[in-house]
């Protein structure tokens, strides 16, 4: 009873990652607990997951990549890259994210070029993202530190076997299939849109601003006094007062004589402002004064702002800046503004107050497109230091001289020292969710052994692949692990799909080398859809693509990437 409860379980758990009803951490770390409380795992069990040493490199992985994020490097990399032809700077751009996303997290690769290649009016950026985030995704799947989803796969490969997997264990299989699916993707690369970056007069275009007449019974009063902040979908932005700015627009702020009223939202609901006496609509002459003040940004994957609205998180407050626009994908999204939920990959349009470049929780939330900010860089002698740091750690742990993490651990504490990273900013930044899910999962891995969930559904792949064989039941491991990380995310994926792997090469009574290596391939497998993918969810909005778009270059890569994985693992890594 028990084991067909859990895999109940496992099933419910999988329909709400789908549905996007729930984040991943919660439903995962609910299960657990779920786990816990039945007495399918204890306590100690427990926590010894969520202490899991490949885990635990993973995080001191992610948190050191912060320092690599800011050096001046990539940057520079990325004005040097868009030169000449669009063809060869294509191909200059993937051979480049993919050597670097190799070896450091490929989030921040993306997010070093895509500002760049975003705020260039050569190249059509549409024509330059999908090949960046695929060639990311075909670099780091080629090492153990290329994507976290190797880690992860490392961490179950330590809780299960007991050992671990070797830096450049990945490559053997991983470079010649990432070569062969550069020529697919670089020819798919030429039915790309052409979509040329918006000119700030189209991206104002939604701009309501009013003069406030003289003798008008609103000078004198607040704006909450004058109910200016509760619209039928339309929202106070700006106030322009003298030749200044006044961004965002406080409650209590008076109404001067002169002032021009700057809203932002539906602009069908302009009757909402006929009710008040001495406000002049005049078309769209604040174009000038807001675009002295724009960003565009794009909602990170860790940004706490995903699921929930404008109005829920007091946007205002968190930033002080006003949200102008939303975009997903080729949509621009208006209306009630407040009150759409918003997405990891959305591009907001913001007017910006004088003090946004100082608020600690901007790399958290956003990537940056355009705009004046900047991230704050290190200088070239720590930029040295640091990247000749994780050089050296990377070769001793492939030289097997010292291991990774402790190598990692040595290079953090550098880091702190030199004041290159911050406690502060480490708080601020650490990867909360992910370390919850992946150790969440890692106990659920243990409920599913202890049922005997796990034998079932070995016995159960046996079944269905008695006839055929365990090349077969490889072949049905992969695509397994594909599909879940085309419908949920790719580190979820692994997470799900590692177990029925790991008892199926059991059951068969074969090394369990190639099933690792399938679910690990099969996890950074997403090329089809931009929803499992986050470098893909990075570049959806600001290169206005379409679900088309994504498959009709995916497929297929997609398709080569899977037959060249499905040839060559077996060769690499026998049975």
């Amino acid at each position: 009873m028990m084991t067909w409860a859990v895999l109940i379980s496992i099933a419910g758990l999988l329909t709400l990652l789908i549905s996007g009803w729930v984040r991943p951490a919660i439903a995962f770390v609910s299960l657990a607990g779920a786990y816990l409380l039945s007495g399918l795992v204890d306590t100690a069990t427990l926590l010894r997951q969520y202490s899991n040493p490949a885990l635990a490199t993973l995080m001191l992985l992610l948190l050191v990549s912060l320092a690599l994020e800011r050096t001046p490097l990539l940057d520079w990399l990325s004005k040097r890259l868009l030169r000449g032809r669009a063809s060869s700077a294509t191909v200059r751009l993937m051979g480049t994210s993919a050597v670097l996303s190799a070896f450091v997290n490929n989030t921040a690769v993306v997010t070093a070029f895509l500002g760049a290649i975003s705020r260039q009016k050569r190249i059509a950026p549409s024509r330059l993202l999908i090949p960046l985030s695929y060639a990311s995704i075909l670099g780091g799947m080629t090492t153990l530190v290329g994507t976290s989803t190797n880690l992860v796969v490392n961490s179950f490969t330590l809780s299960s076997g007991g050992f671990e997997l070797g830096m450049f264990q990945f490559s053997l299989v991983g470079i010649p299939v990432a070569l062969l699916t550069f020529g697919v993707l670089l020819w798919r690369a030429r039915s790309l849109p052409h979509h040329m970056p918006e000119e700030t007069a189209d991206k104002l275009s939604y701009f309501l601003a009013a003069d406030l007449q003289p003798g008008s019974e609103l000078i004198g009063r607040s704006i909450e006094a004058n109910g200016l902040r509760s619209l039928d979908g339309l929202y106070l932005l700006e106030i322009e007062r003298q030749g200044r700015l006044i961004s965002p627009v406080g409650p209590e702020e008076i109404l001067h004589e002169s002032d021009t009223l700057v809203f932002t939202g539906d602009v069908s609901k302009v009757q909402a402002l006929q009710r008040f006496a001495g406000l002049k609509l005049f078309g769209h002459q604040a174009d000038a004064l807001l675009a002295t003040n724009l960003v565009e940004v794009v909602i990170s994957h860790e940004s706490e702002l995903a699921g929930q609205t404008l109005q829920e998180v007091d946007f205002r407050s968190m930033f002080n800046a006003g949200v102008v626009g939303i975009r997903r994908g080729g949509k621009r999204l208006e209306g009630q503004l407040g009150q759409i939920p918003l997405r990891t990959g959305d591009c907001l349009l913001m007017a910006v107050g004088s003090d946004f470049r100082q608020h600690r929780n901007l790399d958290r939330n956003f990537h940056l497109l355009s705009g004046s900010l900047t991230r704050p860089q290190l200088s070239r002698v720590e930029s040295w230091l640091t990247l000749a740091g994780f050089i050296s750690v990377i070769g001793l742990a492939a030289l097997e001289l010292l291991p990774l993490f402790h190598g990692l651990l040595l290079l953090m504490a550098g880091l702190l020292a030199g004041r290159v990273l911050s406690p502060a900013e480490l708080r601020r930044r650490f990867p909360f969710e992910l370390w919850v899910i992946i150790g969440s999962a890692l106990a659920i891995a243990q409920g599913l052994e202890s049922s005997g969930a796990a034998d079932l559904l070995a016995q159960g792949m046996q079944g269905l692949f008695s006839g055929h064989g365990v090349y077969a039941a490889f072949i049905g491991c992969y695509f397994l692990t594909l599909l879940l990380t085309e419908t949920v995310t790719n580190n979820a994926a692994a997470a799900l799909a590692f177990p029925v792997a790991w008892t199926t090469a059991q059951a068969f009574g074969v090394d369990p080398m190639p099933f690792i290596m399938a679910v690990a391939y099969g996890a950074s497998a997403c090329f089809l859809i931009p929803y499992g993918y986050q470098t893909h969810l990075m570049v959806y909005s600001p290169g206005r693509y379409s679900m088309g778009d994504f498959m009709r270059v995916g497929l297929p890569v997609s398709l080569t990437y899977s037959a060249a994985v499905l040839l060559l693992t077996p060769l690499v890594f026998p049975f």
